[in-house]
């Protein structure tokens, strides 16, 4: 997309400045400018010109960030020039690679929450974010355990409402296979506790409406199915009773309310159906229904994380990220690989142009 875009620009978080975030967004910008180039980074200039640096010592290229003023949400002409928009404060010193660090979770605190803002008021056309570190996030004081809840609770904010009354979900996608979360961040013992009817009927019609904003939902119903909770999906309540009491219920009231849905489907299969028949013309489904963290997101990474895009549902604002975490371990070598984070660029602008 070399052309200049008909939407404003995408504000583009830079994560956990100790982790591979900063990296990451610099290689999207050397590998493709023109992707790149609505996005504003939300982040620290200093972080950045390091990352920069980094890059253009293994990877020459010409690359240079600029600062950005916060009432510059205009779009740029070059996408060889990364706009960083101070987003935190200015730090007494950069924060080291590869360690959990109270400063780094409140560097990117901050710039999430600046580049929500942006999205909320329709500067930004949509929020990209950058991978951020749970742990230096609590140390920070953020009592949020991730993005998606972080965002849920400006959101709501924004909206003046309790945060109850803007449920969200997380949603993983990559070009062979979608899925959607009945809960996120919990124990497996509280994710199984959310499998009630009202539960998973909320994250039907989550679902469904994401779907239908979609260019999907342009040219047909949107498919959803569902995964089971139990072995062979219960076997008819041989192995537990939550597809007979909770799903099930919840697939009828859906299923009443015009929403194309199916299943339960035992949860070791229904992933391959899904990626089997992704491309066919009535597809076996459009995206599938996990009734928790893991069981959604393990065959998505298993596809190939640099593929994946977390996506999250239910928000007043489009906000992807790439499907992988901090990578401490590869901080500072400027290795890192920023499929993943262009992906999620991609998907936000395809969004955003469907919007």
């Amino acid at each position: 997309m070399s052309q200049a875009t008909s939407f404003p620009p995408i504000a583009l978080s830079m994560g956990d400045p100790a982790g591979i975030g900063p990296e990451i967004i610099v290689d999207a910008f050397v590998r493709e400018p023109a992707l790149m180039q609505p996005c504003i980074v939300v982040g620290d200039l200093q972080v950045m010109q390091r990352a920069a640096q980094l890059h253009q010592a293994a990877h020459p290229a010409s690359l240079v960030p600029v600062p950005t003023a916060v009432s510059d949400w205009g779009a740029s002409e070059d996408g060889a020039i990364m706009r960083v928009l101070q987003g935190c404060a200015l730090p007494a010193t950069l924060p080291r690679f590869g360690e959990v660090q109270q400063e780094a979770g409140r560097m990117a605190a901050d710039c999430i929450e600046l580049g929500a803002r942006a999205a909320l008021q329709g500067k930004a056309a949509a929020l990209v974010t950058a991978p951020i570190h749970k742990e230096a996030l609590s140390l920070a004081g953020i009592s949020h355990p991730g993005h998606t809840e972080m965002l849920q609770a400006l959101a709501a904010e924004h909206a003046d409402v309790a945060v109850e009354a803007m449920p969200v979900r997380m949603m993983l996608a990559n070009p062979e296979l979608r899925t959607v979360l009945n809960s996120i961040h919990v124990s497996l013992r509280n994710a199984i506790a959310a499998v009630q009817i009202d539960q998973i009927l909320q994250t039907i019609r989550i679902t469904d409406a994401f779907l239908r904003r979609t260019a999907l939902g342009r040219h047909r119903v949107p498919r959803i199915a569902l995964a089971g909770l139990n072995p062979h999906a219960g076997e008819g309540g041989l192995f537990g009773d939550e597809e007979l009491t909770a799903i099930i219920p919840a697939r009828d009231a859906a299923l009443a309310e015009g929403i194309s849905v199916t299943g339960p489907f035992p949860p070791d299969t229904v992933f391959m159906q899904a990626r089997r028949h992704a491309h066919d013309p009535l597809p076996f489904c459009d995206a599938v229904i996990a009734m928790y963290h893991d069981q959604g997101l393990i065959p998505v990474k298993y596809l190939g994380v640099e593929h994946g895009v977390n996506v999250t549902l239910g928000l007043p604002l489009i906000r992807t990220s790439p499907d992988h975490g901090t990578a401490f371990d590869l901080a500072g070598k400027a290795c890192a690989d920023s499929t993943s984070l262009r992906e999620a660029v991609r998907m936000a602008v395809d969004l955003a142009q469907g919007a």
